[in-house]
């Protein structure tokens, strides 16, 4: 008689994902996509920076292998859970890079991490690329599903294999529209300061997060802050060059991540140094933000 086999364990998902692994690195970049987008847009990063970078794609529910999982509509609710995932992570310096969406991302995970105080691991540096710490003209997660598509057309923010497939859009659409509301409730209280060097970015042809825009995060700096701006309309990240000449830059200067980004509460038993855990914040997509 037939005997019934255990299944295999399942596997947690993972948050985070090596392009590739560097185990030598001297510094990981952690890096938060745009609204719809995944680990894809960080493929060709590593080739561009020195062997010292490790580049971290971060893999959020709603895309990719974890499409399955329903996308996140608040910060408040991803930061304290990615703070969590992400703690093993945390055991050499590290920097956050996010676009657009992923930006705010980065700011929330950042000063989340700052607040719990000495002892917490923190990144040695920020880059905010093609986003601000205001509103938008528009509310696009408000918005019906055909204008919220005709603003992402308009914004040049999907291949036309997503525009012109109905079957594509009835499937990621759900996950856009997460990603927006996200986005556009993520933004810092206005009094937010970062005790961490921070750098913005923006593209010169971009209408709501361009130069004039971008540099309102000079506000929230407490600490060095870098603007600069890069040719091109909101997403001049596909062209990653000139964009990482800079950030590598900054990770291999003083101004890059240092001994910060270590848990002066020594290594745990894998080996790795413990992160914080949760805390008081209550397939790829096409994106506009």
């Amino acid at each position: 008689m037939a005997q019934n086999r255990p299944s295999a364990p399942r596997r947690a998902p993972r948050w985070v994902a090596s392009r590739p692994p560097r185990p030598a690195a001297d510094v990981r970049l952690f890096c938060f996509p745009y609204a719809g987008g995944g680990t894809s847009i960080f493929r060709s990063w590593a080739s561009h920076l020195d062997e010292s970078v490790e580049v971290c794609p971060v893999l959020l529910p709603g895309r990719e292998e974890r499409f399955s999982e329903p996308p996140h509509t608040r910060v408040t609710e991803l930061v304290p859970l990615l703070a969590d995932r992400m703690a093993s992570w945390f055991d050499k310096p590290f920097a956050f890079f996010g676009h657009s969406m992923g930006g705010e991302i980065a700011f929330a995970l950042a000063e989340y991490l700052c607040a719990r105080g000495p002892g917490t691991a923190r990144p040695g540096h920020v880059f905010v690329s093609g986003c601000v710490p205001f509103p938008g003209p528009v509310q696009r997660h408000t918005l019906p599903d055909p204008e919220l598509l005709a603003e992402v057309r308009e914004m040049n923010g999907a291949p036309a294999e997503f525009l012109n497939s109905p079957e594509l859009i009835e499937l990621m659409l759900p996950t856009l529209r997460a990603d927006f509301t996200l986005a556009e409730t993520a933004l810092p209280d206005p009094a937010s300061v970062l005790p961490v060097p921070l750098t913005a970015f923006a593209g010169t042809d971009d209408p709501e997060a361009g130069p004039g825009q971008a540099k309102a995060w000079a506000r929230h700096a407490g600490g060095p802050f870098e603007m600069h701006e890069l040719a091109g309309d909101h997403f001049f990240l596909h062209d990653p060059v000139p964009l990482l000449d800079i950030v590598g830059r900054v990770l291999s200067s003083g101004s890059g991540p240092c001994s910060s980004g270590a848990d002066p509460q020594g290594p745990g038993s894998d080996g790795r140094r413990p992160g914080p855990g949760p805390g008081s914040y209550g397939p790829s997509a096409p994106d506009s933000r």
